[in-house]
């Protein structure tokens, strides 16, 4: 049960990076509307992506995931 409240946990982390950083890029961009929205959502795919992998590979690093 402890690691599914892990998984979801981790989950939320990097979708909440994932949506900040893309919205952060449209942004700055100064992109909005629909290719504002598509751009958005594919770097935040990309960096929810890599945050999760990085959040597993330091947890298996430390000993504290399998």
């Amino acid at each position: 049960m402890r690691s599914v409240f892990y998984s979801i946990v981790g989950i939320l982390l990097s979708g909440l990076a994932g949506g900040v950083a893309g919205w952060a890029v449209t942004a700055l961009v100064g992109w909005n509307g629909t290719m504002g929205a598509f751009v958005a959502a594919v770097i935040g795919m990309v960096v929810a992506t890599g945050v999760w992998i990085g959040i597993t590979v330091l947890l298996r690093s430390l000993g504290l995931a399998r």
